[in-house]
């Protein structure tokens, strides 16, 4: 493997780890403070963008495996 597949690897790899640690502490925020946004009429927002968020990133390492496989990456 090339040192520019390597970087190529890193570069996508790094922020889609990233995205799974944001969906993470999101849903603890949102799970320690249900009451209060359902009290103010925001849980279901929360709720969408978290399962959006998920799916941005299960879709993110879906691509980067196909690419792995595909042996762009």
């Amino acid at each position: 493997m090339s040192n520019q597949k390597l970087g190529l690897r890193i570069a996508w790899i790094i922020p889609n780890v990233l995205m799974y640690m944001f969906f993470l502490v999101l849903s603890i925020f949102v799970f320690y403070n249900a009451d209060g946004l359902d009290d103010i009429n925001r849980l279901s927002i929360w709720l969408i963008t978290l399962i959006l968020l998920l799916f941005i990133s299960l879709f993110g390492s879906f691509r980067i495996w196909s690419w792995i496989k595909q042996g762009k990456l």
